[in-house]
């Protein structure tokens, strides 16, 4: 759950706030459990709404174009070492995102949210989190690239 909200709000003190307000809200709302799905799904959306809402205050609206990046699907185990380094990069670049981006990301890829359901979360068109999502892959990339040609340069 702290992961969850670290990624949506990337600061380690407002993730851990809103965590102790976020379990402070289930609590109060125990009784609101239907028991219908999991706990942990049911507890995992106060923690996604509640980190929504903090970003939501401070929230700048961005215009968005469409875009991709590709990954590599498959690498060699004995890379192990090498894979371990390029994911802290990515996870880098991801924290550099912009927030309407980086939440797109977060919910998508890591959070398994479908475009749908993340339209709803963020009361967004569906085409918005498109295009987000696309947005931040590309930007993504772009960071990935900048710091490859910049750790390139041989400063003896």
């Amino acid at each position: 759950m702290y992961n969850t909200c670290l990624r949506i709000v990337n600061d380690t003190a407002e993730a851990e706030d809103i965590m102790q307000e976020s379990f402070l809200n289930a609590f109060r709302q125990l009784d609101s459990y239907t028991g219908e799905g999991s706990f942990g799904s049911w507890l995992k959306k106060i923690v996604i709404n509640n980190s929504l809402d903090a970003i939501r205050k401070c929230r700048e609206t961005l215009s968005i174009e469409e875009g991709s990046l590709d990954f590599p699907e498959i690498i060699e185990e004995n890379r192990e070492e090498e894979l371990q380094y390029k994911v802290a990069e990515v996870k880098e670049a991801i924290t550099k995102l912009p927030q309407e981006y980086r939440v797109v990301l977060s919910l998508f890829l890591l959070e398994g949210y479908d475009h749908e359901e993340i339209s709803e979360i963020l009361h967004i068109s569906n085409n918005t989190s498109r295009t987000r999502f696309v947005r931040a892959k590309q930007k993504v990339l772009q960071i990935l690239k900048k710091n490859k040609y910049m750790n390139s340069f041989n400063y003896n």
